[in-house]
């Protein structure tokens, strides 16, 4: 039955490679069902917005769990969604004070009663609009379009950046690289922190594993550093004083945000205080129409780009081409208007996805996986929390798909420069502006114009142009208007 689902034959992989592919794309990527609560539910300050917190976790893993089901079972491929970091961001911190300021204007001009309307109910539905105009330009074929005129060396470009955004994160994420002192970041100077230490245990014997071809690699890897990171913290405290109570030990990760287990099963909460709270009325205001372009940019180039990225990694390119593209965008749009109605920000594809693939998920069954195990996690999230809440424990599979999705880098056209310098710019943009969108938009608006400069702008399709024009546009208009990172 699965096989003639999912083609697993066909595509040269087996169910236990799926299910463990989808167990690692999962631990990957768990983070975001404890921190989407927490950039949704505050302020710029910390102070509370009026979100309730355990409805936004269970709106987290409902939406996820729908969207990846709809891309496992509909478009097939190994790819998980949820809602996108930097949309969340966007959602608290931009779009609530501008709906918020809209809310005052309105009672003050007597069109509105005072708490009639909270401004997060108007955030959702400006999530919820732009989810539906996803849609429809899925149906109408425009993302699939802009999909097919991309050319090889810039899809490869994209898969390179995303394997060296992962790493970045990862090394972000485990504390190796740091914010620095007249530089953005730098190597930590305290190469022994705890946290350094249990990101390198990861990272080496998942390497190790990993180049020894075990089955499962990767989530032996986060299982036995989960162990090792649950050791390290129960021997500390017996370390003599002068190291366990140091500020290099104190102040780390490892001390203050991993916290073993005290439980395996928890109820889940409810989700009825964001259930269908979206105020649409207000979203299509004028002042509001612009975070709706904001977010319709941002998931159209961030689900490209890990759609590309990831089935280029999996060898899932055909003659130039994605098949079932089509069904692979509707499902993250049908996500988004599903997330919006459950209570949480924009849905995209999760370029953590990477992972499964390269522990060998290649069909949808993968997706399926993740996304039982979303939902799963309402009732194991003592153990989740416990694993998705400390970045040491999966940050070495990160940095590990990072390394290998760089054999596409071979693929660019490197001998013509006007294919070579584009995408150069798109892999290099992509962990620099730590956004898959901007990076894109930066190498898309390049590409036609040193093509055409070079002499080969008849290689480029008319919807290139059209797009470098468009994405020009919003960089400088609609971005610089909002001053959104």
């Amino acid at each position: 039955m699965f096989d003639r689902i999912f083609r697993l034959r066909e595509n040269g992989t087996t169910i236990t490679t799926e299910l463990l592919a989808g167990v690692t794309t999962f631990l990957t990527m768990a983070y975001i069902i404890f921190l989407q609560p927490m950039v949704l539910t505050r302020d710029a300050l910390g102070n509370p917005n009026g979100m309730d917190g355990d409805a936004v976790l269970v709106a987290t893993c409902v939406a996820a769990a729908i969207a990846t089901a709809v891309m496992g079972l509909y478009a097939r491929f190994p790819i998980a969604q949820a809602p996108g970091m930097g949309e969340n961001f966007i959602f608290a911190l931009s779009v609530i004070p501008a709906a918020s300021a809209l809310i005052d204007a309105r009672v003050a001009s007597g069109a509105l009663q005072a708490g009639e309307v909270a401004p997060w109910q108007v955030a959702l539905g400006v999530t919820f609009v732009a989810g539906v105009l996803f849609l429809a330009l899925s149906l109408l074929g425009i993302r699939q379009a802009i999909l097919n005129v991309i050319s090889p060396s810039m899809r490869n470009a994209i898969a390179v950046g995303i394997g060296l955004f992962i790493a970045f994160i990862g090394f972000q994420g485990a504390s190796v690289i740091v914010a620095g002192q007249g530089q953005l970041v730098k190597l930590n100077p305290q190469v022994a922190a705890p946290d350094v230490l249990v990101f390198a245990f990861g990272l080496l014997l998942t390497a190790g594993l990993y180049a020894r071809r075990v089955r499962g690699s990767i989530v032996l890897g986060i299982l036995a550093t989960t162990l090792f990171a649950l050791g390290l913290k129960w021997l500390i405290p017996h370390l003599p004083a002068v190291v366990a109570g140091s500020e290099l030990v104190t102040q780390s990760k490892l001390m203050t945000f991993f916290t073993p287990a005290t439980a395996v099963v928890s109820t889940p909460p409810t989700m009825a205080p964001t259930f269908l709270k979206m105020n649409l009325s207000l979203a299509v205001a004028g002042p509001m129409i612009p975070f709706i372009l904001v977010f319709l940019f941002l998931d159209l180039f961030d689900t490209l780009g890990t759609l590309l990225g990831v089935c280029e990694q999996a060898g899932l390119v055909k003659d130039g081409q994605i098949p079932r593209a089509r069904q692979a965008l509707l499902s993250d749009a049908v996500g988004t208007v599903v997330g919006a109605a459950c209570g949480t920000s924009t849905v995209t594809s999760f370029i953590e996805s990477a992972a499964g693939v390269q522990q060998g998920g290649r069909t949808g069954l993968t997706a399926l996986t993740t996304a039982s195990l979303f939902l799963l996690a309402l009732f194991f999230s003592p153990l989740i929390q416990m694993v998705g809440s400390y970045p040491s424990l999966t940050a070495p599979a990160l940095v590990l798909v990072g390394a290998m999705m760089m054999r596409n880098v071979t693929k660019i056209e490197w001998s013509n420069e006007a294919e070579a310098l584009p995408a150069f710019i798109t892999f290099l943009s992509i962990p620099l502006t730590s956004s898959i969108a901007d990076g894109l938009a930066l190498g898309f608006i390049s590409y036609p114009v040193v093509k055409l400069l070079s002499g080969q702008g008849r290689d480029v399709k008319w919807l290139m142009y059209v797009l470098a024009v468009v994405l020009a546009t919003y960089l400088i208009v609609v971005r610089g208007m909002l001053g959104t990172g």
